[in-house]
């Protein structure tokens, strides 16, 4: 049958994921069969290779939570061989192989072709991150969000040099937003002109949000929030954003736990709007990847990626983990 390329997420004893070889027929069953041009590497994966978080469910388990690349078989019919498409789906790399390695079975209703004006990489720079940040201003719209409506006033992104964050800067930036960033590394000159790079107005220290004081209510500061990290910098964001604004919130990196209160969602009107691209119904996930390939620019995709090999995963997903990446890290599996 052959072999194929993969990485593998770690035994249940927490041992590093590794590169190895795998045997065509130990793929799962699917309708689609893709031959993986690339996938990326986000928080999710860096837990799944590193053993470090409760991510992946049965072992062995190739990683890899999405990928790019060409149908190579298809028991589907509105998909044909040959034809480049995207793959995010349910458990991909956690309960099913996922996409670092050469071939990957899945199941059609987790594949979208790749819109006009992107090509597969482009595709997967943008990824599930850059969908995700589709998503959430697509939520920041449904409640009526507009630069109009903003005027002055910011929408705060967190994890702002992150991938979610840095597609969202560029997003928001891109249709008139003004933008306030917000990072763990502020300081740094170089992430400061990278994130203005991308569109972002001001600059925020992450340090000032995670130790606001806990009170109910704080200063009016933002039309509307993506928040990528979740626990006490969501709260304080909750807290600082503006009479009936609006919080999309995406990321767990910070924390599952909320420590805030009603007042700003009784008093003040804010609303709080969960984002999760995975299980995103179809119509959506076509909606948000056309605007997507219509109004990222290029150049600023280029600027917030970086590729790395196959068996440079394992490595990555430590660095990962330790917040020295930024933006969209792809992998090329068979550029």
């Amino acid at each position: 049958m052959g072999s194929l390329r993969a990485v593998l997420a770690a035994e249940p004893e927490g041992l590093p994921g590794r590169l190895a070889e795998i045997d065509r027929a130990d793929l799962p069953d699917g309708d689609v069969t893709v031959r993986v041009q690339w996938s990326s590497l986000n928080y999710k994966d860096g837990l799944a290779v590193s053993g470090k978080g409760k991510v992946v469910r049965s072992f062995p388990m190739v990683c890899g939570v999405d990928l790019a690349g060409v149908v190579e078989e298809s028991g589907s019919p509105d998909l044909e061989a040959g034809q480049a498409v995207i793959v995010t789906g349910w458990g991909l790399g956690e309960e099913r192989f996922g996409g670092y390695a050469d071939l990957a079975r899945v199941r059609s209703e987790w594949v979208v072709p790749v819109p006009d004006g992107l090509d597969a990489r482009q595709a997967m720079a943008i990824g599930t991150a850059g969908l995700t940040s589709m998503l959430c201003l697509l939520a920041l719209e449904a409640h009526g969000l507009t630069p109009e409506r903003a005027g002055d006033a910011p929408v705060v992104v967190t994890g702002a040099a992150g991938g979610v964050g840095s597609v969202a800067v560029a997003l928001l930036a891109g249709r008139g937003y003004r933008v306030a960033a917000v990072s763990g590394r502020a300081d740094q000159p170089e992430q400061a002109a990278y994130l203005r790079g991308l569109g972002a107005t001001e600059i925020i220290d992450r340090a000032e949000l995670a130790g606001a004081p806990p009170r109910p209510l704080d200063k009016e500061r933002w039309a509307g929030a993506v928040d990528a990290v979740g626990g006490p910098i969501l709260a304080t964001v909750i807290r600082q954003t503006r009479y009936g604004g609006c919080v999309a919130a995406c990321g767990l990196a910070g924390g599952a736990d909320l420590p805030t209160t009603v007042h700003p969602f009784i008093l003040r009107a804010v609303d709080l709007a969960g984002v999760e691209s995975v299980r995103c119904p179809t119509p959506v996930r076509r909606t948000a990847w056309k605007r997507l390939a219509e109004e990222l620019p290029r150049d600023l995709l280029e600027e917030m990626t970086v590729e790395a090999a196959l068996e440079d995963v394992p490595a990555l997903a430590e660095e990962i983990l330790a917040g020295r990446t930024r933006g969209r890290v792809v992998v090329a599996v068979n550029p």
